[in-house]
């Protein structure tokens, strides 16, 4: 029988990544806190949720050590999913004006 070893991380590296967590959150917690209104608000919210889902994506789903083309294949049809629906919200205002000029 043939023992097959995988490549284990040290425990120090995810202990230091749920600590950095858990600081992201105390900063998106903090922006609802000190009552940041507008587009500041929503920036940071947004900025803070990627880099929590980017860290965990990364390590604790192991991307980090996967291979590229891999890595390609998960995140490249999200990230064109979000391009499109850029677009179509680029789109909508003249949908939208072209709607109300045509059907009043």
């Amino acid at each position: 029988m043939s023992s097959s070893t995988g490549q284990q991380h040290p425990i120090g590296l995810y202990l230091k990544i749920w600590g950095l967590l858990f600081v992201l959150s105390t900063l998106s917690y903090l922006v609802d806190y000190f009552h940041f209104q507008g587009l500041l608000r929503w920036g940071l919210i947004l900025i803070f949720m990627a880099l929590k889902a980017g860290l965990i994506v990364a390590v604790f789903m192991h991307m980090a050590w996967e291979r590229l083309a891999l890595v390609y294949a998960i995140l490249l049809p999200p990230l064109a999913v979000l391009v499109l629906v850029g677009l179509m919200a680029v789109e909508a205002d003249t949908t939208f004006v072209t709607r109300l000029l045509f059907f009043r």
